[in-house]
């Protein structure tokens, strides 16, 4: 099942400016990891928040889970947990209040959202600061509340902008195994990352943008152990 389509992205912030991103396609399946890569600016923050619905977009078109998202954008947004790169959240509210908040949002029992808290306690190790409020919280705390918010509701697409940064070596190798299991199940992970090592590691395919255009899709999957050196010598000839 195709649980991510897009479809020739275009997108530029002022109308008679430059495309910060243009023509961009590709698709995210069940069971599957895809990475967006590229130098900064390249567009795969602009990517990543037109398909999630944070910004409007100028032509192409998103489907996640067969809901397109300019006609029928709650019921795509339904469907996708995003982690943004900046971490936004109610600072006022305990980890716990946040994440119960979180799962009222999304329709959530409260006896499952209990089981899924605890499951997700154990990735990423909150510990007693989980009922603490967010406004005491380090910087790799705030990513790993807002983690744990954006997998409450089970999504079939979990999206991630640049996920390790400001963590911790421990959480972020848990961080990259629950990335793995989570696709597993049958969802699907898209995240963007400067991280070419963990790029490549991780992902059955990676997108590569460059100054807004896409210019490979690298089946890095078929490479096995040549995909990080296949990954690497296709980033650098582009930038």
């Amino acid at each position: 099942m195709t649980v991510l389509n897009v479809e020739n992205l275009s997108k530029r912030y002022h109308k008679r400016g430059e495309f910060a991103v243009k023509n961009v396609s590709f698709t995210c399946e069940e069971g599957e990891i895809v990475g967006l890569v590229g130098h900064n600016g390249a567009g795969k923050s602009t990517t990543v928040k037109c398909l999630e619905g944070m910004l409007p977009f100028d032509g192409g078109r998103v489907e996640i889970c067969g809901f397109d998202m300019r006609k029928k954008p709650l019921a795509a947004k339904a469907n996708f947990g995003f982690v943004t790169d900046d971490h936004a959240t109610f600072v006022r509210m305990t980890g716990r209040g946040y994440l119960s908040f979180l799962g009222d949002i999304y329709g959530v029992l409260t006896k499952e959202r209990r089981g899924r808290i605890e499951e997700l306690e154990k990735v990423f190790c909150l510990g007693k600061a989980i009922d603490n409020l967010i406004s005491s919280y380090s910087h790799g705390m705030r990513q790993k509340i807002c983690m744990m918010g954006s997998l409450l509701h089970r999504p079939k697409l979990w999206v991630l902008d640049e996920p390790m940064t400001g963590l911790d070596p421990v959480t972020v190798r848990s961080v990259k195994d629950y990335m793995q299991k989570y696709a597993r199940e049958g969802h699907a992970v898209l995240f963007s990352s400067h991280d070419l090592p963990a790029v490549a590691a991780l992902c059955d395919r990676a997108v590569l943008l460059k100054r807004g255009r896409q210019v490979d899709v690298l089946p890095l999957k078929e490479y096995g152990n040549e995909s990080g050196k296949l990954l690497e010598e296709r980033y650098f000839h582009e930038n």
